[in-house]
């Protein structure tokens, strides 16, 4: 990894070192604070992006959902904070409300959870299937038929596993210490 993208400086090592890292801080706290939540969220879009073209747009959905509850962080401590907000004013279901965000955001996790845990659970070395069983249970309930036929057509552009390891810094080890702490 070049020394530009900080893992390497932080004293981290590799992009899921950092989200293990992040998250795993955030694992003791019971009212989840938004601003750590965020910075832990920041470091997953590394994840989308490593999957190229086919996650392009869910990697735009994400980080735009992550940066517009980072800058609500400044009037939010926590993310209960934005629910009681919502509910309160009746915002829950408006496009655009921090809740919604927050559930996208959750989406996006959830999303790439489920894909490096297919991927974990096999050595296969086409992510096409990790992904689209990933994809089939987290977001194609609620995507449209043309949107669920875009992603399908574009899940031929992941990388290969030993591509995305390279990309990500790490090796097959990867398989055995790593722990999603979400």
């Amino acid at each position: 990894m070049d020394e530009d993208d900080g893992f390497e400086d932080a004293g981290i090592g590799t992009p899921l070192s950092a989200i293990a890292e992040a998250f795993e801080e955030l694992s003791s706290n019971h009212d989840l604070m938004l601003k750590p939540f965020c910075h832990a969220c920041s470091h997953v879009s590394v994840l989308f992006g490593s999957l190229g073209i086919a996650f392009k747009f869910a990697e735009l959905e994400y980080v735009s959902k992550v940066r517009d509850l980072t800058e609500a962080s400044e009037i939010f401590g926590s993310l209960n904070s934005i629910l009681d907000y919502d509910v309160r004013n009746d915002t829950v279901r408006t496009a655009g409300s921090l809740s919604r965000n927050l559930r996208r955001v959750r989406q996006g996790l959830d999303l790439i959870r489920a894909l490096f845990q297919n991927f974990l659970s096999t050595y296969d070395d086409s992510l096409k299937e990790a992904a689209s069983m990933a994809y089939a249970k987290v977001c194609a309930p609620y995507h449209t038929w043309a949107v669920r036929t875009a992603v399908s057509a574009s899940m031929c552009a992941l990388p290969t596993r030993d591509q995305l390891l390279i990309k990500l810094n790490e090796t097959d080890e990867l398989h055995d210490r790593f722990v999603f702490y979400y």
